[in-house]
Parts: structure tokens; C-alpha cells; sequence
């Protein structure tokens, strides 16, 4: 089992990295196939909406018929098939098939990891596996920053595209061959439900509004605005972009480890989620009222929002509590599913911004100056929903 979930993080690996890479191929996709920055954003919320409404199958999938096939068969037709499709384009069309494509491919990587950890392990350790299988896999992040914009300029875009089409199908093959399925028991297989019986639980059902937010100014910002933003606010090149953003990861994978500590001092759940989000929220503000001020006011801000926007695995731990047994996947992928769709529905907002205003709009400081607001409103909301959300006695002293 650990050296299946080793290869689940190589995946996860991947799946980072996909999510993120497209704005540090901000300055070269757009002079070769004429991508603009609002093309990148529908590709990167392609991915997005892909990677969410994957979610349901996959839920399905895990329960029916285990991690190993699950996730071993997607990774190599998404992840595989994604980066020859990327390697291939020729216009920004493409990069949006090749971003859906890698949506399929990610989908089953982290619920199959979280669908082990759920019944392999106490509830307690949840929320710390779960953020150190994110923190180790954002490794992918960090190489989507100033390594990619290196591999870029020594061996060109497809090229290392390519390269990362035969990583996938191997990762993918190693999956297949010694991942492991968690056991399951008679019980379960008699046991009756559906999803339904998660939409009608108000305790599992609060907790989506605060999913919708939880990741999308972290993930929007790191994954595609950051480069524009540097580019045409700052002037920054592709290695500019690319440290930037490396700051940026490296604080995403750092509070993804520190989050369960940061738990178990604070003994909630829900109080540390509304903490970190509420910190997410204000620094966007900050970066709406100072779009233009100073381009390390804007690293602070993005490594900030990096760090504590990473509380994910305790909102998954949260509604783990309210999850039976046997619709373990299915719970899961469910929270899931709003959480990276909240992403992909924002970055669908924000490309459409970019496209009703000329494109001198869309590079002043007073454009990202709204995107920064929508970020950090829609977050500030999902902080209000969820502070009624149920914790009790017996969740908070399960940390």
C-alpha cells in the first residue's frame, strides 16, 4: 500500500503541476499560437469545470471498483493523452482540449488517495495525511514556476510537453501494477444510499458554499493571473513570473503541512478554516485597493494567499464526519467537485471580465485591481456561510 501511495503522489505530482503551468507559458503560447490572456484563462477553467464534473464518476468509480483501476486507466488517457494534445497545438483551441484532457487525467489522483486514507487509517489523521499528500504532490506546483520556465527555454514547450506525456503513461503503469485496494466488507456491500442521502444531511450540505472559495483565489491567482498580472502591471519576463510563483507554490505546499498542526493547537476544524480564509479574503482586498503599488507588495500578497489558502484537507476532514462508510468516494469527490469547480466557475468569470473590456484595460493595474475584489468578496462570503456550519464537541477533539 505505501508504494502505491507513493505513486499516487508522482500522480498527484502531475496533477499540480497541469493545474498551474500555463501561466509561465504566458509570454511564449501567446507570440507562437496566438493565445491571449483571456484564452488561457477559458483553458485553465476547462480544466476546472473537467477535472469537477469528473468528480461524480470518479466517486462512483472508487466505490465500485477501487483506486487502482480508477485511478491508474484516467492518468494515462488524461494525463498521457493530454500532454501529446498540448505538444500538438496549433491554436488556443487546443490548449483548452489539451487542458480538458488533463482535467480527466487529475480527477481520480487526490480522492484516491483520501478514499485509502478514509479507510485505511483513523479519523484523526485525516486532515494531516490529507495535507501532506498536497503539500508533497505540490512539488507539481513548484515545478509548473521557474523550473518549467528553464525547461522551456533549454528544450522549447513541446518538447518538454512531450517528455511529460511518457512520465504520465509510466506513473499511470506503476499505478496499475502495485496499488492496492482497501478491503471492504460485507456490511458495506448490503448498505444502502446514494448521494441523495448527502444532499438531504444540512450538516454535509452547509459545508459547500465555503468549498466553492476555499481554493479558487490560491489556485486562480497561482495558476493563471499571477503571470499577466506580473507581466503587464510589473513589466516581469518568464523567469520574473516564474519565481514569483515559485514563492507562491512553495508556500501553498508549506501550509499544506502546516495546517493539521495548526489544527490540533487550535482543536477546530472550523475555526482554523475561518482564520486562514478570512486572512485569504483581506489580502485580496489589499491587492484591490494597491493593484499597482509595488510588485513585492504583490509577491507578499500572493505567498500570504498561498499559505492560508490551503486549508482544503481539514474542510474535506470536516465533512468526513458526516459521510457513511460505504459512500466514502462518493462523499468525497462530491466536496470535491465544488471545490474545484468554484475554481473553474471563477476563472470563467474572470476570462469573461477580460474579454468586455479592450485589451489596454485588460493589462492595467485597474482590471486585476477587479479581479483581486472578486477573489476576495466571493471568499469573505463563503467565510460568513460557513461559520453556521456544525462542529461539535466530539469533531473538534477528533484533530
Amino acid at each position: 500500500m505505501k508504494i502505491g501511495i507513493l505513486f499516487l503522489v508522482f500522480g498527484y505530482f502531475l496533477s499540480q503541476f497541469y493545474r498551474s503551468f500555463l501561466a509561465v507559458l504566458t509570454p511564449v503560447l501567446g507570440p507562437e499560437i496566438g493565445t491571449t490572456a483571456a484564452d488561457l484563462s477559458f483553458a485553465s477553467g476547462v480544466w476546472f469545470i473537467t477535472f469537477a464534473a469528473m468528480q461524480i464518476p470518479v466517486g462512483w468509480a472508487l466505490d465500485r471498483f477501487g483506486p487502482r483501476v480508477t485511478a491508474s486507466l484516467l492518468l494515462a488517457v488524461g494525463g498521457g493523452g493530454g500532454a501529446a494534445a498540448f505538444a500538438l497545438a496549433q491554436g488556443p483551441w487546443a490548449v483548452a482540449v489539451a487542458m480538458a484532457l488533463f482535467g480527466v487525467g487529475g480527477a481520480p489522483i487526490l480522492m484516491a488517495s483520501y478514499y485509502i486514507f478514509a479507510r485505511t487509517y483513523p479519523q484523526a489523521m485525516f486532515a494531516t495525511l490529507g495535507g501532506a499528500m498536497i503539500g508533497v504532490g505540490s512539488a507539481g506546483n513548484l515545478a509548473g514556476s521557474a523550473p518549467l520556465a528553464w525547461a522551456v527555454e533549454t528544450f522549447g514547450w513541446r518538447e518538454t510537453m512531450w517528455g511529460l506525456a511518457i512520465v504520465a503513461l509510466l506513473i499511470a503503469a506503476a499505478l496499475l501494477t502495485v496499488l492496492r485496494d482497501p478491503p471492504r466488507d460485507q456490511t458495506e456491500a448490503a448498505a444502502t444510499g446514494s448521494l441523495l442521502s448527502l444532499f438531504l444531511d444540512r450538516n454535509f450540505l452547509i459545508l459547500f458554499p465555503m468549498m466553492l472559495v476555499i481554493y479558487a483565489p490560491a489556485a486562480g491567482i497561482r495558476g493563471l493571473w499571477a503571470g499577466p498580472y506580473l507581466e503587464d502591471v510589473f513589466g516581469m519576463d518568464a523567469t520574473g513570473i516564474g519565481n514569483v510563483t515559485l514563492i507562491m507554490a512553495l508556500a501553498m505546499a508549506i501550509g499544506s503541512f502546516a495546517y493539521g498542526p495548526m489544527e490540533r493547537l487550535i482543536n477546530s476544524k472550523k475555526k482554523v478554516i475561518l482564520i486562514g480564509n478570512t486572512l485569504v479574503g483581506a489580502l485580496c482586498l489589499l491587492l484591490w485597493i494597491a493593484p499597482g503599488q509595488s510588485w513585492l507588495l504583490a509577491a507578499f500578497a500572493f505567498t500570504a494567499i498561498g499559505f492560508f489558502g490551503a486549508s482544503f484537507p481539514v474542510l474535506i476532514a470536516h465533512g468526513q464526519q458526516f459521510m457513511p462508510r460505504h459512500l466514502t468516494g462518493r462523499g468525497m469527490t462530491l466536496l470535491n467537485l465544488f471545490g474545484i469547480g468554484g475554481v473553474g466557475l471563477l476563472q470563467f468569470i474572470t476570462g469573461a471580465m477580460a474579454k468586455s473590456v479592450s485589451p489596454e484595460q485588460a493589462a492595467s493595474p485597474e482590471f486585476y485591481s477587479s479581479i483581486f475584489l472578486l477573489f476576495g468578496v466571493t471568499t469573505l462570503i463563503g467565510c460568513a456561510i460557513y461559520s453556521f456550519a456544525k462542529e461539535t464537541r466530539a469533531i473538534a477533539q477528533q484533530v
